[in-house]
């Protein structure tokens, strides 16, 4: 049953996110998270380890599904992006509330990005036992198209008998 709904919720969800990256939660019957992962695109468009959403989004919950306790009931995917950039996965608590609450900060370097996320915190009065805790870089759809590189072997006699 808690695949089915999985499945499910991924299905809807996925299906409006464009590319780049995904952060997925997973929460237990108490709706506490028990566990919060991402998953990125390590290298530009058309390189090997570029994620389209639908992927990113794929991998995220299935990492998701292997951390988790047994008790995981709900999984969701709280963010994606399909631009290149420095992403800070940040978690605070909420007084007022007594929830906690994570919050997502993307910018043009790792920096702006932990500041975004905490400013992000701030803004929704979860300030306190503030802390960044996934950094990450992901290509998105407007990185360069990767392109193969071509190794020329040159053998070390061609070399040498170049230089005679």
């Amino acid at each position: 049953m808690k695949l089915i709904i999985a499945g499910a919720l991924f299905f809807l969800i996925a299906h409006q996110a464009p590319a780049g990256d995904a952060i997925a939660i997973g929460y237990d019957d108490n709706g506490v998270w028990t566990a919060v992962t991402y998953n990125r695109s390590s290298t530009p468009k058309g390189g090997p380890h570029y994620r389209e959403a639908l992927q990113a989004c794929t991998f995220a919950l299935r990492d998701l599904q292997v951390r988790a306790s047994d008790d995981l009931v709900r999984t969701k995917i709280i963010g994606q992006s399909d631009r290149t950039g420095y992403v800070a996965i940040a978690r605070g608590r909420a007084i007022k509330t007594n929830k906690d609450v994570t919050t997502i900060g993307r910018g043009k370097s790792q920096t702006e990005a932990d500041q975004n996320g905490l400013d992000k915190l701030n803004a929704v009065d979860a300030a306190t036992n503030e802390e960044i805790f996934y950094r990450y870089f992901s290509y998105g759809s407007d990185s360069a198209v990767h392109h193969s590189r071509l190794h020329r072997h040159v053998k070390r006699s061609t070399i040498n008998s170049a230089r005679i």
